[in-house]
């Protein structure tokens, strides 16, 4: 009998471990089926993936090497196609090209003749160079808080700013089309006529942006239907890259011709404008301008982007239809979902804002910040502005991240991205 038992026990003690080792198999096989069967098991994503990025292709190429090989590298015959094929594309009668957003934004206060006691507002959710350009000519600014919602100036603030204020207090309005998202110029300029304000469009955000308005009609962003004048910038990780560039466009005939010669030292040599004429050779400058010219070697390199600008606004859109798509279901706050949104930035908003941002650029994604508000930065405070003050725009900033978003991003990135984001918020 004890033989037996013993025989028995050994048995049994075999049989158990076989099955401990069977049921570990059989969940590494289940491991490795699910990982391989899993949607995103196969991505292998080109690293790192950052908010943005430029789209460069070999006609972009070519095009600077045409120019470079050409006569004129600056002044030349590429300035005004690029203008006359922006203003085309935008739906704007005149473009005017220069060397930055920054510039054509200080080409805008220029113009407009903004001066030492002018009073301008803009919104705080935006970059500091559209305030800067009051500044610039000694201008004050005043910021109207974002509409939560949106994101953009929060117009029925702006509406009670203004008619709380005597009229004559406040010279100009500057909108943002902040994200891509089209700020409702209809509006803008409604209240503008009311209490005697011009209109800067920032629409640095939004070429191909558009919106339907109060009668019905599509609106283009920075068409210059109800803005005094609308800026774009050509930045890398804009619609359109140039390096650094910018353009202006108006529909007003004084201040188009006003710009391009403010653009280049106030000078002109145009013979039907000059005071004297000594000859050929001669020009005057007959304003305090700046050098803020575009180069043909940049304009060559826009001409070519622009020719394939709608089909990548239209794949912006389809990387943002994806977003809304995978992220619905998690605890974080998307962007309006709305038509004619040019989806410069795709932003989401959470409360775990810091450590999501913190992992995902452990994953090789970087994530960016749009944007600390204005009046955070020190310059600023020392103008008397303060934490507390615009409490909307302070609560977006603690919870915004601009996760990627450019034309060039590759299926296997995207869902990449949306793997890593649902990864961290589903186990925290």
């Amino acid at each position: 009998m004890t033989s037996c038992t013993d025989k028995c026990l050994a048995e049994a003690v075999d049989l158990i471990y076989w099955l401990i080792a069977f049921y570990r198999n059989i969940n590494s096989l289940i491991s490795i089926l699910q990982t391989y069967l899993h949607p995103n098991a196969m991505l292998n994503p080109k690293l790192p993936i950052s908010y943005g990025r430029q789209d460069i292709n070999e006609a972009d190429i070519q095009a600077v090497v045409n120019t470079l090989k050409a006569d004129y590298l600056t002044g030349g015959p590429r300035i005004g196609e690029f203008e006359k094929k922006f203003a085309d594309y935008i739906g704007a009668p005149y473009a005017v090209a220069c060397s930055s957003g920054t510039a054509a934004l200080h080409l805008c206060t220029l113009a407009l003749g903004v001066k030492k006691g002018d009073k301008v507002i803009t919104t705080p959710n935006t970059f500091v160079a559209s305030a800067n350009c009051v500044l610039y000519q000694g201008g004050e600014i005043d910021l109207v808080d974002i509409d939560p919602a949106t994101k953009l100036m929060d117009l029925n603030a702006l509406e009670k700013k203004l008619a709380s204020s005597p009229k004559g207090t406040y010279q100009g309005i500057i909108p943002v089309d902040f994200a891509g998202h089209p700020i409702k110029m209809d509006q803008v300029r409604a209240l503008a006529d009311q209490h005697g304000c011009w209109v800067i469009e920032d629409s640095c955000h939004a070429p191909g942006g558009y919106y339907t308005d109060a009668n019905g009609q599509v609106q283009q962003c920075g068409n210059g239907h109800f803005a005094d004048l609308a800026i774009f910038s050509f930045h890398p990780v804009k619609h359109i890259a140039t390096g650094e560039g910018g353009m202006v466009t108006t529909s007003r005939k004084e201040l188009y011709d006003k710009m391009i010669q403010l653009r280049s030292h106030g000078i002109t040599r145009d013979r039907s404008l000059l005071q004297e004429d000594h000859g050929g050779w001669y020009y005057e400058m007959q304003s305090l301008g700046y050098n803020y010219r575009l180069s043909d070697i940049a304009a060559s390199l826009g001409i070519s982007q622009l020719e394939r600008e709608a089909q990548r606004v239209a794949r912006r859109r389809e990387i943002a239809a994806t977003y809304d798509l995978e992220l619905k279901d998690l605890p974080i706050d998307l962007p309006q979902n709305i038509e004619g949104h040019a989806y410069h930035l795709y932003v989401i908003e959470t409360e775990k804002r810091d450590e999501l941002y913190s992992y995902l650029r452990s994953q090789q994604i970087y994530p960016q910040i749009h944007y600390i508000p204005i009046h955070y930065q020190p310059y600023y405070k020392k103008l008397g502005w303060r934490k507390g003050d615009l409490s909307h725009a302070e609560a977006y900033y603690d919870r915004c991240l601009s996760i990627p978003l450019f034309p060039t991003l590759e299926s296997d990135q995207l869902a990449y991205v949306v793997e890593k984001i649902r990864t961290f918020l589903l186990k925290n």
